[in-house]
């Protein structure tokens, strides 16, 4: 497993639908070693923490294997790391095997997944289509958020080392057919509930859901 692009960006105002938009999702590829904050990357800002950054969405990881899909499925040839405002593109984790509470080591930062990535509207800005939102939650190649759990540095070509984390606990593809297919899986609601290292809010919203679903 390796890292292949560490990618930050600060937030730009941008024209989308006749409005101005705030958004930090233009990631650009970062040479050298860059700083693993608790709350962001050197270099790095969030424009709404209501949505993305913060001690449990610190950091974004996409999986460079998704790249060649979406090269076809958009008809692009142009897309490269960070494009989906992504910090880290990695080589060799992808949501079936990556699992809530998966503690890793890259570079000198111990990072731990919290819960996948759920896109919002500022990724058809990025993409400059309306549609994208809804292909890429349909797509379920999502990537995952990663809290820090130690400081440090990472940098492009880093091994990426797996520390350890809790076999039972529900993987991202998991919790993607729940955002999306599986909406009412009862065994898979009390799995993610389960899990340790989810992000508190996606925990008290799988409980709501169950209770509906039980009343």
């Amino acid at each position: 497993m390796r890292l292949i692009s560490v990618n930050v960006s600060l937030p730009r105002l941008v024209q989308w639908k006749g409005e101005t938009v705030e958004t930090g999702i233009f990631k650009e590829p970062r040479d050298g070693p860059v700083g693993v904050a608790l709350s962001n990357l050197e270099g790095d800002r969030q424009a709404d923490l209501t949505v993305h950054g913060g001690v449990d969405k610190a950091v974004y990881a996409y999986p460079a294997e998704h790249y060649p899909f979406w090269s076809r499925e958009l008809s692009r040839t142009d897309l490269t790391w960070g494009m989906f405002g992504e910090n880290l593109t990695t080589e060799g984790l992808d949501e079936a095997t990556v699992r809530v509470g998966d503690r890793f080591l890259v570079g000198t930062a111990e990072l731990e997944v919290s819960q996948p990535r759920l896109p919002c509207y500022k990724l058809g800005i990025k993409f400059g289509r309306a549609d994208m939102v809804k292909r890429f939650l349909q797509s379920r190649r999502l990537g995952f958020y990663l809290r820090v759990l130690g400081e440090g540095t990472l940098a492009a070509n880093d091994p990426i080392r797996r520390l350890g984390g809790d076999q039972g606990s529900v993987s991202i593809a998991d919790l993607a057919l729940l955002e999306t297919t599986q909406r009412e899986d009862v065994a898979l609601l009390e799995r993610a509930v389960r899990a340790a290292a989810l992000t508190e809010s996606w925990r008290l919203k799988y409980r709501e859901h169950l209770a509906r679903l039980r009343s």
